[in-house]
């Protein structure tokens, strides 16, 4: 419960721990565009350890840690990126790419939560000669994605050798990848050596208020440190933050499972509603899925309902209802939520 309400928009609702709190506190900072933020060093130290690259560049959001990123390896404008259509860079990040580093987005419908290898490499454009195409400069995708779909490492090793096959760079929004990690049950490690850049979120599942970090090799988080700065990215003495990202890398990875295990005996108490349609086969991390199918209340009503409830929900997208778990959602308030939909009229 977050406020006295039951929240299950997003995992993004999180608030900062009390150890979280405490560690902002006692934050030893300095001013960061001169290197000189002892926390903010350490956080990112400790990123790049955990993702066995080089270095790391703590960010303010994901989003400009995601469109960094394309602005690192986008050198011309014009430049095309292959990515899933109905990926955050697409759908929710404004437009930015084309903004900020003059990219063409080619997109690739997802089909079962991936990029078909055969199109991906049909659409790289193979001819730098060829004065009429833009270049392929990269490939993106999310693991895990706002539709909580997870990519196995199989998978994402096949994206990675086709990328090589012509030198080409392959960037991951890992928003969510702790997520992605543990309904795998891998160490991120062996997720990251299929990328050569990684977008980290601290906030959402991990808690933490505010922050990314970018992943990579030393060089290109060089160049990525430069085109924060271009963004307006610079910080000074933002360790009272990065404070909260130490305790989400060090202490909150770990029970992310919690949450999934949550969304899983959520997704089935759904069940006994009359009137839903679950997704549970959908169910890999903290969200589940479900339509209205002759339940007493639409979408827009429900939300109303709930919100008299105290609680707070998303209407459909796409005719889709989400319910998103995380750590300040527990097994007794998702029963509660399961008795007021079973009440509704």
């Amino acid at each position: 419960m977050i406020n006295g309400k039951i929240d299950l928009r997003s995992d993004t609702v999180t608030v900062p721990t009390d150890k979280m709190r405490q560690a902002m506190f006692e934050a030893v900072v300095g001013d960061d565009v001169y290197g000189d933020d002892a926390t903010i060093n350490e956080l990112e130290r400790l990123a790049a350890e955990r993702f066995g690259k080089e270095a790391a560049c703590f960010m303010p959001t994901g989003t400009m840690s995601n469109q960094t990123a394309v602005f690192t390896w986008v050198r011309n404008r014009g430049d095309e990126v292959i990515l899933p259509d109905n990926c955050h860079i697409v759908v929710h990040e404004a437009g930015a790419a084309a903004i900020i580093a003059g990219a063409q987005l080619r997109t690739v419908q997802n089909v079962a939560g991936e990029m078909p290898l055969e199109i991906v490499e049909h659409y790289i454009r193979k001819d730098p000669a060829d004065i009429h195409q833009p270049a392929t400069v990269l490939i993106s995708y999310e693991n895990a994605d706002s539709d909580g779909q997870v990519r196995s490492v199989e998978y994402m090793k096949s994206i990675w050798e086709l990328a090589k096959k012509y030198d080409l760079p392959v960037h991951i929004d890992g928003a969510r990848i702790f997520n992605a990690a543990a309904y795998l049950g891998v160490d991120v490690k062996e997720m990251a050596q299929y990328a050569d850049s990684i977008s980290v979120c601290l906030s959402k599942g991990l808690c933490a208020p505010v922050g990314s970090v970018l992943v990579g090799s030393k060089e290109f988080v060089d160049l990525a440190r430069r085109k924060r700065k271009i963004l307006g990215g610079g910080m000074r003495q933002a360790g009272i933050l990065a404070a909260a990202g130490i305790v989400a890398l060090t202490e909150m990875t770990d029970r992310l499972q919690e949450d999934h295990d949550n969304a899983a005996y959520m997704a089935e108490r759904l069940t006994e509603v009359e009137g839903l349609e679950v997704y549970k086969e959908r169910q890999q991390i903290d969200m589940v899925f479900f339509k209205l199918k002759g339940y007493p209340l639409d979408s827009a009503k429900l939300v109303e309902y709930m919100a008299e409830n105290n609680v707070i929900i998303n209407g459909e997208d796409n005719g889709m209802m989400r319910y998103v778990t995380h750590a300040y959602v527990s097994r007794e308030e998702i029963d509660t939520v399961i008795e007021l939909m079973k009440k509704a009229k």
